[in-house]
């Protein structure tokens, strides 16, 4: 059995040892579709909190919320200290748990690049003193980010390993328009060949089982990220949690959720077709509380991780 060569596979062979990521949520970071500045109410599958890292040991800034314009920034040394704490917590936990040698600063929770320059280069800069760490990666939206982040990252880039994971969702605009996601398939595109041509680093996010989408459109979206040159992908099935809009229409009957065989056959063949040098960082998501509403198959990971054997053994692969 070939090993599907993973984000794990590629760190530890560029840096010759264990390097993990250290997942960061900071307070006061938002998103464009959540403020009202291109949509109101976010994503409809989202409810953030269920998506955020948190180590329950950081206070957080209620009622503060930055974006692109903000003049300043009243808050950034409490934001460097919430950093601080989490990346202390956790990067421990890490080397004491599963022998972390080096560590890669996720920014994780809402859309991270959705500030004042300043207060990013401060944040960034931070992350990049602490002990061990080869790099960031920083989750964020194709709407909002700006040239000079980018040049910013460019340039840390020269001396440090700088990744930006991208929500590609679907390549699909009425997909898109369905789940609220507040700017097109062309935006997504267009920040991903920029963020490659200065030589970044690029991870898209790829979600199976968006409404009304066909296996042909989940495959469609795989193939095209994959030719726009992404260095390293996510996959997710869509679930329905409590408290979005999607959640409604899954109580109104309107949205059906993808079946655990379908998803099986839909990611074999996107990881299929995956070419080699593109790692993948994860193959499912779910959440086990009382928030998941459905499907039931995304409750438990261990469980959907043998099944995605299961279902890569006749390839002659396993993750």
């Amino acid at each position: 059995m070939k090993q599907v060569y993973t984000f794990g596979n590629y760190l530890k062979d560029k840096f010759g040892c264990k390097v993990y990521k250290v997942g960061i949520n900071i307070s006061g970071f938002t998103c464009p579709n959540i403020d009202g500045t291109v949509a109101k109410g976010g994503c409809t599958f989202c409810e953030n909190d269920s998506f955020s890292a948190s180590t329950g040991q950081t206070q957080e800034l209620k009622g503060f919320y930055l974006n692109l314009s903000s003049k300043t920034n009243p808050n950034l040394d409490k934001q460097l200290a919430q950093l601080e704490i989490q990346f202390n917590a956790i990067s421990k936990r890490q080397r004491q748990e599963y022998g972390a040698k080096k560590f890669l600063v996720y920014f994780q929770s809402f859309t991270n690049t959705y500030a004042p320059f300043e207060t990013l280069k401060a944040l960034y800069d931070k992350a990049l003193s602490f002990d061990n760490v080869i790099g960031l990666s920083i989750g964020t939206r194709s709407d909002s980010i700006t040239d000079e982040t980018l040049d910013y990252l460019a340039e840390i880039n020269l001396k440090k390993e700088i990744w930006i994971e991208f929500g590609i969702q679907s390549v699909y605009d009425e997909t898109l328009q369905k789940i609220n996601r507040g700017h097109d398939s062309a935006n997504v595109k267009e920040w991903i060949l920029k963020a490659k041509n200065k030589g970044l680093h690029v991870c898209g996010h790829l979600i199976f089982g968006l409404p009304d989408e066909t296996k042909e459109m989940m495959l469609q979206t795989a193939k095209e990220a994959y030719a726009w040159g992404i260095d390293s992908v996510k996959y997710h099935p869509l679930y329905v949690v409590k408290k979005t809009a999607l959640a409604n229409d899954y109580i109104k009957g309107k949205f059906k959720p993808i079946g655990e065989n379908e998803y099986l056959d839909v990611l074999t063949e996107a990881i299929k077709m995956k070419p080699k040098h593109v790692s993948v960082q994860r193959v499912t998501a779910g959440i086990d509380n009382d928030s998941l509403l459905s499907p039931e198959w995304c409750r438990d990971k261990n469980t959907q991780i043998k099944k995605i054997n299961a279902a890569l053994k006749p390839l002659g692969l396993k993750y």
